[in-house]
């Protein structure tokens, strides 16, 4: 083959094909002159196209629709059991959470890691008709799933399927609530791998930070920042995880939720078949939530990690809860502080350099303090002047009203991320049936949403001043002590260590 892309008068082949070549020729033809006609039209309006470009400042965007609520049902069981049913036939799925109200944060204390065992145990272990195994091999054949965990506030259990295996799904779940087996393998297969977590745990400079800095927060005996213990992670039995299970495993203690393609009465009647002569045999506890105080009252505090070449750093104190009036003002100065362009970002990292990673936040909780935490990434030798210039930025905001453009840009970037929360209607299921767990009123969001709409620079000035308090910010830092220069002693001359030792598991 010549390499020309083209056949030529004098080839052989061309002369055979001299009708196929003339029709090429023609074609080509047209095509260059189409190409230079859009070449013109293009070049010609090029100085228009200048002339009416914009700076992104100038350009104007609609208005953000108002969201509407899924149609969606809610109703209570004979039992207590409270269902919200919403359909949505999209697609041909159809899933479930289960929200019941436990939590670790009500494990005893001489057995912590009890709750997320009986989360863990409650799915892998079986039930009285199925072992695990089973469970998973059922499952998988129809591409469904259903899980267990209790996290720190909260237990759950929750399903994934077809729409036509629905039945079979549906049954498996209710089996793994109602009857669970807490199978003796399953029990010490998990507490193998939490083992390895606890031996694991200051492997990350990151995780150690969070850990200490809640325990510094809140005490490292409060239910909110106390931890899984070679000692309290032994002595864990099968009894006591059935124990805890019907303890809390109630169904006046439950909210169901499931929505996706089915049909709303034929529902009602699967989970009144499945749930609505549910009764076990124990009454189901009143709940109190724990409560929650700052345990230090400032200071500075350092874990040594000689290894490290940068520090990790954590400053903050005890916050408060999302059902506060002034959150949506707190969200604002967040929205300040935070991400590119924020104020942090601006001046720690851009300006000064001192740092790879730097944020500040309020955050809340539902129904307990949470905290105030800012913070970062930075190198050992910055470490003094990073902290230093993160605690100037938070005293400036207790200072300095915010400018009319700072409170422009972040009530915008509230709002516009505002409709993220309702992107489909599981999310929206699932913040309703939230809001319920935690007696919040269904229109919350709502309510927090218009609050922010009216927020003025006076707001946010006002809750830095009453919610940011210099006095009382801990300082947790995860770092080399010898290569932090100047030392943390130009910060304050009581410097804490803090021990990180794991401790071994008692002899019986």
């Amino acid at each position: 083959m010549t390499y020309q892309q083209f056949p030529i008068p004098n080839d052989p082949f061309s002369m055979t094909h001299s009708k196929s070549n003339l029709q090429n020729r023609k074609s080509f033809s047209w095509l260059g002159l189409l190409l230079a006609t859009l070449v013109l039209v293009v070049v010609s309006r090029l100085p228009a196209l200048a002339a009416t470009a914009k700076h992104y400042t100038e350009l104007e965007f609609a208005p953000l629709p108002e969201i509407q609520l899924p149609k969606y049902t809610r109703y209570k069981l004979d039992n207590g059991m409270l269902v919200y049913l919403m359909e949505d036939h999209e697609l041909p799925l159809v899933g479930g959470t289960a929200l019941i109200r436990t939590g670790e944060r009500l494990e005893p204390a001489d057995k912590v890691g009890l709750a997320s065992l009986v989360g863990e145990v409650m799915r892998t272990g079986g039930t009285t008709e199925h072992t695990g195994d089973e469970l998973n091999q059922l499952l998988e054949q129809r591409a469904a799933s259903v899980e267990t965990g209790i996290g720190s506030t909260s237990g759950s259990a929750s399903f994934s399927a077809l729409s036509e295996d629905l039945d079979t799904v549906f049954d498996l779940f209710a089996e793994v609530i109602k009857t669970p087996a807490f199978a003796q393998e399953k029990l010490d297969l998990a507490k193998r791998q939490r083992a390895g977590q606890i031996a694991r745990r200051n492997d990350d400079p990151n995780g150690i930070a969070g850990r200490e800095f809640q325990k510094l927060i809140y005490g490292k005996d409060s239910p909110y920042a106390r931890t899984v213990e070679y000692q309290t992670l032994n002595p864990i039995s099968r009894e006591d995880l059935v124990e805890f299970y019907q303890q809390y495993v109630h169904p006046e203690n439950m909210i169901l939720g499931i929505i996706g393609d089915f049909d709303s009465a034929k529902m009602r009647s699967r989970i009144q078949e499945e749930f609505g002569t549910w009764k076990p045999t124990s009454k189901a506890p009143k709940l109190t939530v724990p409560s929650a105080t700052q345990a230090k009252q400032g200071g500075v505090f350092l874990v040594n990690q000689p290894q490290l070449t940068q520090s990790y750093v954590q400053i903050g104190h005890i916050g408060g809860e999302l059902n506060n009036p002034d959150y949506p003002a707190l969200d604002v100065l967040n929205q300040v502080m935070n991400g590119f362009g924020g104020r942090l970002f601006n001046e720690v990292r851009s300006r000064q350099g001192l740092s790879y990673s730097v944020y500040g936040f309020w955050s809340p909780r539902y129904d307990f303090p949470g905290t105030f935490v800012a913070g970062g990434q930075t190198r050992s030798d910055a470490t003094v002047p990073f902290i230093q210039a993160v605690r100037a930025e938070i005293e400036k905001f207790r200072t300095t009203p915010i400018t009319p453009e700072e409170l422009a840009s972040a009530k915008d970037q509230v709002l516009n991320s505002f409709v993220f929360n309702f992107q489909d209607p599981s999310q929206t299921l699932a913040r309703l049936m939230r809001y319920e767990y935690y007696g919040y009123p269904e229109d919350f969001l709502f309510r927090y949403q218009q609050a922010v709409k009216t927020t003025t620079i006076e707001d946010v000035q006002r809750v830095a001043q009453k919610y940011l308090q210099p006095d009382k910010l801990v300082t947790l830092v995860v770092g080399n002590a010898q290569a932090i220069q100047p030392p943390l002693t130009s910060l304050s001359t009581d410097v804490t260590s803090v021990d990180i030792t794991i401790p071994e598991a008692k002899s019986s």
